[in-house]
């Protein structure tokens, strides 16, 4: 399972904030003082699985490190509406600065924690597990992935380089999953699995004799 890496999200955040801010917020330095200060109160607006607060608090400590983040619920906590789910304090135009991108990541991480979870409730009480796909926005993808995890969700492959999954252009190229599993087998260290994804029962087979380790039934 991979972790976030903090390095790695910083420069994200950073990256992030220049999109937005650019030269400066030009509305908020025009309309407030310098000097005014401001609660600003975080909550939800709809039930759901809540997930990351702490990117939020990064997002504010990056835009005024003299910013006071305090986070009201845990990471991961199912919340109902109105539930406050965490203040910030300090100058107004600070927090005003970098509320939007504090709210894009929270939001869009709660929105796939909380779908997440509802499929897992739904399987609750049989031998399955839940996991995600490569199918993940451009950029995003490590902490959409966590937010997965936060749902009660598990992660499948991280990329490309981390796993073998023989889908069906692989297999069309290969000229068959036999010769693709035997490929694969013969490129790759012996501690890695082989996944194959199938359309038919006749693939299915196939993939079994071949030593698939894992299957994949595509839309079967």
């Amino acid at each position: 399972m991979f972790q976030i890496r903090r390095e790695q999200l910083m420069e994200d955040i950073r990256r992030w904030l220049d999109e937005d801010v650019g030269m400066g917020d030009i509305t908020t330095m025009a309309t407030i003082p310098a000097d005014h200060t401001a609660k600003g109160i975080i909550h939800a607006k709809e039930a759901g699985i809540i997930a990351g607060l702490f990117i939020a608090e990064m997002v504010f400590a990056e835009v005024d490190k003299e910013l006071k983040f305090r986070a009201e619920v845990e990471e991961g906590s199912a919340v109902s509406p109105g539930t406050v789910l965490a203040v910030v304090e300090g100058k107004t135009r600070s927090i005003l600065t970098g509320e939007r991108l504090a709210l894009n990541l929270m939001q869009r991480l709660s929105g796939i924690a909380t779908k997440t979870r509802q499929f897992v409730d739904a399987l609750d009480g049989m031998h399955v597990r839940l996991v995600d796909t490569r199918k993940t926005t451009p950029g995003h993808r490590y902490l959409e992935k966590y937010a997965v995890r936060v749902g009660g969700g598990h992660n499948h492959r991280f990329g490309l380089f981390d796993a073998v999954l023989i889908k069906d252009n692989h297999i069309k190229g290969a000229g068959g999953i036999s010769n693709a599993v035997r490929a694969a087998r013969d490129a790759i260290p012996h501690t890695m699995k082989i996944e194959v994804e199938v359309e038919t029962l006749e693939q299915l087979e196939e993939a079994i004799n071949a030593g698939a380790d894992i299957i994949m039934l595509d839309n079967m």
